[in-house]
């Protein structure tokens, strides 16, 4: 019963040890995207670490507000802080040099989509969420900190106005959820859900898919 409990225990460790990975690997994608957004929209050195700060961690507050995981690691954990803000920094000094591949800002910012997504369905269901919340929240998760740098520098959010964002969120995290109602290992579920979403956002980003838009507004594009 003693060996059966300690193993339970370490399990639960490892689990909670991934969960911190991943979520710090999102927060400095995230990071590296809102900070290359500022130096695009030619902020301070200030503005762009708030631009980075904002990016990595407003999804990961979100839920973790929600899921009543106060206060959120995103702020008493320093590990949060110290990787936005390096990320901030990187980017600051060698934007030229993160900059150089084509549609950077972009490619970034799917990565953080697809690592926040499925971290943030994965621990809704440590906390016992039901699936549909978890994979509410894993979307949420994705999406928080996109949106907020863009309306920190009076952009319409990507989610609102781009090619497939929020629901390769969804698929992402729905994978996660999935694999867990199937019990399948935790690994190879997040990896899948990862990729999954990543691939959806790129492949959308290349091929210009995007979800119906409204005829009116269509026909008030063509009166201008």
């Amino acid at each position: 019963m003693c060996t059966a409990s300690i193993s339970a225990w370490q399990g639960v460790e490892r689990l909670h040890t991934f969960l911190v990975v991943l979520d710090l690997a999102g927060t400095f994608v995230f990071g590296l995207s809102g900070a290359l957004v500022g130096v695009r929209k030619k902020l301070d050195l200030f503005g762009v670490l708030v631009l980075s700060f904002a990016a990595a961690n407003a999804g990961g507050i979100t839920r973790d507000l929600i899921l009543g995981a106060v206060p959120p690691p995103a702020i008493r954990d320093w590990r949060y802080v110290a990787v936005s803000l390096i990320a901030g920094l990187l980017t600051f000094y060698w934007s030229g040099i993160i900059q150089r591949r084509r549609s950077a800002i972009l490619l970034f910012d799917a990565a953080g989509l697809a690592i926040f997504a499925v971290s943030g369905a994965q621990k809704a269901l440590t906390f016992n969420l039901n699936p549909l919340g978890a994979v509410l929240l894993g979307m949420l998760t994705g999406i928080g900190g996109g949106m907020l740098r863009d309306v920190l520098v009076s952009e319409v959010p990507t989610v609102l106005r781009s090619e497939l964002y929020a629901i390769a969120a969804l698929a992402g995290a729905a994978v996660v959820v999935g694999g867990h109602m199937l019990n399948l290992p935790v690994g190879p579920a997040v990896l899948v859900g990862g990729l999954l979403c990543f691939g959806l956002r790129v492949i959308a980003i290349r091929r210009g898919w995007q979800l119906p838009t409204s005829r009116q507004r269509v026909h008030d594009d063509q009166l201008k």
